[in-house]
């Protein structure tokens, strides 16, 4: 079963480029995963220091298997001290 999940992020503003730049590499090297279908990176136009992800998975244990690799062990060490807050993360159905 597809996993869709959507995920809000929020760089303090201080760090802003340090996270874009380690969000851009996320999406570079998850799209060459093979669970992955979509992995879109948005960023606000309302608010720069906010990110949302769209992303599509094959199914759960693809989504598993992409969040231990290393980039994204590196976003979660970043998050602790670089975000505002922890990503919100919405695992959802599609109807």
């Amino acid at each position: 079963m597809k996993i869709y999940l959507t995920a809000i992020i929020k760089s303090k503003p201080e760090f802003l480029l340090e996270v874009k730049n380690v969000l851009e590499n996320m999406v570079i090297n998850t799209r060459k995963e093979s669970a992955c279908l979509q992995y879109d990176l948005h960023q606000s136009i309302s608010d720069e220091n906010t990110f949302v992800f769209y992303e599509i998975w094959e199914n759960q244990l693809g989504l598993d298997h992409h969040n231990n690799q290393p980039y994204i062990k590196d976003f979660i060490e970043l998050a602790s001290q670089k975000l505002v807050q922890l990503p919100e993360v919405y695992l959802t159905n599609k109807f």
